[in-house]
């Protein structure tokens, strides 16, 4: 029966955090989807791969750190108790993190290549990414849907030939806050957060990054739909 609902279960195998390589850009509201990998726990050991940084990290290490390993856990780890009927292929628990060194709008080179090694479908790969149509305080998670003209998205689906991906999209708003303010959006999105802005995007990432984990041992649909739009800090705190 376990088998059988591991079969059915929806899993995120691939986690790409989406942003520009380089001091110069570290800080920028682009980089918002990279800068997530400063709250992941354990943190990741990176290592030059697939056009970008690499880390595979076993869910176990992530259930011990969160010291929240539960008896409906999915994923084994060597030597953890056997039950699930001997599943103990590393892919059943272990994940892939990927930060792209390729630029934002040449993403999907490295997203395909590290797709491609490891044989993970379109379906299994979550993208963490800045989103304009939110503002800072909020995250919202989705499977598929539109690209918003986000770069780094159109090159995903360019190279994977879909966008059937998940999304967790942290927002970091318009420039003057309004939806119909167009005027220089590159130089906003390339411009670094204000103090006061990063103290409220730190709890923000920390905030996803609990919930990335979740998605990691229990499903990404676990998430849905309490991370169809997620209200996290009151847009005027910055």
């Amino acid at each position: 029966m376990a088998n059988a609902f591991l079969k059915t279960m929806k899993t995120i195998r691939l986690v790409v955090l989406l942003g520009n390589p380089g001091r110069m850009y570290e800080g920028n509201r682009h980089n918002a989807g990279r800068l997530l990998a400063g709250s992941l726990r354990p943190a990741p050991r990176w290592q030059g791969k697939f056009k970008g940084l690499y880390a595979p990290v076993n869910l176990a290490d992530i259930d011990r750190a969160a010291d929240a390993l539960q008896a409906d856990v999915l994923y084994v780890a060597d030597g953890a108790a056997d039950q699930y009927g001997g599943l103990r292929d590393p892919a059943h628990y272990a994940a892939h993190f990927l930060m792209p060194e390729t630029y934002m709008n040449l993403s999907g080179e490295s997203v395909a290549a590290a797709a491609n090694f490891y044989k993970i479908p379109c379906g299994e790969i979550l993208v963490v990414h800045d989103e304009l149509e939110l503002p800072l305080g909020q995250a919202a998670f989705k499977e598929g849907g539109g690209l918003g003209g986000h770069n780094g998205l159109r090159s995903i689906r360019a190279c994977l030939g879909s966008a059937d991906f998940w999304r967790l999209r942290i927002g970091i708003g318009r420039p003057g806050g309004r939806k119909d303010q167009n005027d220089d959006i590159s130089a906003w999105v390339l411009s670094d957060f204000t103090v006061a802005e990063a103290a409220v995007l730190r709890q923000v990432l920390d905030a996803c990054a609990a919930a990335l984990i979740k998605a990691l041992r229990a499903g990404p649909d676990s998430l849905l739909p309490e991370w169809h739009k997620k209200h996290l800090f009151p847009a005027d705190a910055a």
